[in-house]
């Protein structure tokens, strides 16, 4: 085995998997995945994106290598593959109740704060005997957000002075605004890591981390032109009047 070749633990770990699971769930948290991985989009980078295919790769070869299961009673019919629980990231952030449509019922799904790609939800479906589904979860990127991992990904603009200069930068995240110092003439592309701003712990896992991709924008004000938009807004007309 090369020395980069994934182990079982480490391709879990990449595609948000806990434990085993089917060839269909492997193959849409490999896609919500790779999309967020890749390197023309916000967080994503060639090694990242490298890794995880060569991660789905070795657990695509672990599924095949599985015997196929042995059925007591050959006349019943397996159950069909558990529809998907699609979230967003903030409702992965913060939990909630999702509808979700199953065998054409309309069911509201609670989700505690934290999942991940891959987990599963226990859904009791109602019946005499208590038959119960495992709901994956599939997070996919939405409002500027994406997920690796218990990690999240977003882009910021900054002015082109602050990337030239440095300085400080006020970032707008989902937990409000943070703030951050630049040092002249970083590297492209620059990303901060704000730690303890990715989806909450939940479990054994920790919390996961924030990171901002920094773009520089011509079009942004400067720090002079800000301070003064905002004291016209402040002071307007009227309150002067007043």
């Amino acid at each position: 085995m090369r020395a980069d070749a994934p182990t079982l633990e480490n391709a879990r770990s990449m595609l948000g998997l806990a434990g085993p699971v089917s060839a269909e769930t492997l193959t849409s948290a490999f896609r919500a995945t790779i999309k967020a991985a890749r390197p023309d989009t916000p967080g994503g980078d060639a090694e990242t994106f490298r890794r995880v295919i060569a991660s789905y790769r070795f657990l695509q070869a672990q599924t095949l290598a599985l015997p196929a299961p042995a059925y007591a009673k050959p006349f019943i019919q397996p159950l069909p593959p558990a529809p998907l629980l699609i979230l967003t990231p903030m409702q992965a952030i913060s939990g909630g109740c999702i509808r979700l449509t199953v065998a054409d019922r309309t069911l509201l799904i609670h989700t505690p704060p934290g999942v991940r790609t891959g987990d599963k939800i226990r859904l009791n479906r109602g019946s005499a005997n208590g038959d119960e589904l495992l709901l994956p979860v599939l997070i996919r990127p939405a409002d500027g957000l994406s997920v690796l991992g218990g990690d999240l990904f977003m882009t910021w603009a900054v002015p082109q002075r602050l990337m030239d200069d440095g300085g400080r930068i006020e970032i707008m995240t989902h937990a409000g605004l943070r703030s951050s110092w630049l040092v002249p003439d970083m590297v492209e592309p620059v990303r901060l890591r704000l730690k303890g701003l990715g989806l909450p712990a939940r479990g054994s896992r920790p919390a996961g981390d924030l990171f901002v991709k920094l773009e520089a924008s011509a079009d942004l004000p400067s720090a002079a032109e800000d301070l003064l938009l905002r004291f016209t807004r402040v002071w307007t007309p009227q309150r002067i009047a007043a």
